[in-house]
């Protein structure tokens, strides 16, 4: 799950934490009813983008356009609809990010297609 999620392979890291981190996350909590894989991500961008937690977002981003979550204009419009309710400092640096993932995303999708 943590796979499909990320749209990438994910290694385990050193230690129990990640382990269990992963098997109760992606394992438990990913997989549960009740939510589409886009709902989740929605949810998740909301969260991070309002926590200010851009490093995240950086992987939560791409990861949503990859596995075609969400498209770049409904990453624009959570933007903007965002920035109305974590404030103008984390939106307008949220907007920038969307931008410039996205914009990573067409270049990588133009080289790769």
């Amino acid at each position: 799950m943590m796979r499909r999620v990320y749209g990438w392979e994910v290694s385990d890291g050193p230690g129990d934490f990640f382990g269990i981190t992963v098997e109760h996350l992606f394992g438990e909590i990913w997989t549960r009813p009740g939510l589409s894989m886009r709902d989740r991500r929605l949810l998740l961008v909301g969260v991070l983008a309002g926590q200010g937690l851009n490093d995240v977002l950086d992987i939560q981003i791409p990861a949503a356009l990859a596995n075609g979550e969400l498209s770049p204009d409904e990453l624009r419009e959570i933007g903007v609809f965002l920035t109305h309710y974590i404030g103008w400092p984390l939106g307008s640096k949220l907007s920038v990010q969307i931008d410039t993932l996205i914009a990573r995303h067409e270049k990588r999708a133009r080289r790769d297609g």
